[in-house]
């Protein structure tokens, strides 16, 4: 553009693509003053006014007020100084969209009811401690009044969601997810019934290892066994053989009990019954903390297992 030329708004709305309306209204603002006018009082705009609209185009764009426009305009807030208060109710604004977006895919998802959506969408804006109450709750009533093992407890109590401070839809979805869980009464029934038989089997079998060690032991072999089955490796193979023999005489040692057929047949009769929403409780964690998905059997895992076992014990 020519320094020393002068544009009437007509020009200016044709250089700028913005509506000779919206140029006006600025102009009348006195956010883009004309720099003279014709005889005929027709404004006139040099150089630096084109350049002032573009600014004012960008921040308004980005959100600013007017008050805001003419404070940078004017010197008395730096542009990095706006550009900072506005990021920050960009990036809220997000939250809150993201936030948004995990309650509405969780309704798409459930097909839930506009009360189930309320109830959603105040578990998704839950603080820490409020999701910490609703685990403790949980596993509260999971253990009430029976003679289980302290230490197991504790550990599942110590699993709680932490959300970070700008959570991914996915750890949004996975939370709801989480604490409609549980909050099902039949989920709560099935951990408290689970319970119940570790608290009549406690007398006759010694205390369970909850240490590191042993944690990262079992989820070795859950791992391997995980692995064995992706590879399509035959639940009767070698391979199959040897990941069983190892698990089962781990699941053995831990109960005092002989690793027999008998066992086995029991072991496997055990996983066929197994609950695939106490996996995905541990599933949904892994998400919302961003933990390793490690030892989580899925349905087809779980099945290749039995087989794997039947097989062993035949």
């Amino acid at each position: 553009m020519d320094d020393t030329r002068l544009y009437t708004i007509g020009e200016l709305a044709r250089r700028t693509g913005l509506p000779v309306k919206t140029i006006r209204f600025y102009s009348d603002s006195g956010v883009v003053p004309p720099t003279d006018r014709t005889h005929s009082g027709y404004r006139l705009y040099d150089v630096e006014a084109v350049t002032r609209l573009e600014l004012v185009r960008t921040l308004r764009e980005l959100g600013a007020g007017l008050d805001d426009v003419r404070h940078v305009l004017s010197s008395r807030t730096t542009l990095g100084q706006l550009a900072r208060t506005h990021l920050d109710l960009v990036e809220d604004q997000l939250r809150q969209l993201t936030t948004r977006r995990a309650v509405l895919r969780a309704v798409v998802k459930q097909q839930s009811t506009t009360e189930e959506m309320r109830i959603m969408h105040e578990l998704a804006k839950m603080s820490d401690e409020e999701r910490d109450r609703l685990i403790d709750e949980f596993w509260d009533e999971a253990a009430e009044g029976l003679n289980v093992d302290p230490e197991f407890i504790a550990w599942m109590r110590s699993a709680k969601p932490r959300l970070p401070e700008d959570p991914s839809a996915e750890q949004l979805e996975a939370w709801i997810e989480l604490a409609e869980l549980v909050r099902d009464p039949g989920f709560r029934r099935t951990v408290r019934e689970l319970n119940a038989e570790q608290a009549r089997v406690r007398d006759t079998m010694p205390e369970a290892d909850f240490s590191q060690d042993r944690v990262e032991e079992s989820w070795d072999v859950m791992d391997e066994i995980i692995a064995a089955r992706k590879s399509a490796a035959a639940p009767d193979s070698e391979r199959a053989r040897a990941l069983v023999d190892r698990f089962a005489g781990m699941v053995a040692h831990d109960r005092a009990v002989e690793d027999d057929t008998r066992f086995r047949n029991t072991l496997a009769d055990e996983f066929e019954q197994h609950d695939p929403r106490l996996t995905r409780y541990w599933e949904l964690l892994a998400t919302i903390n961003d933990w390793p998905k490690r030892g989580m059997l899925s349905a087809a895992d779980t099945t290749w297992l039995v087989a794997a076992l039947r097989a062993s014990a035949s």
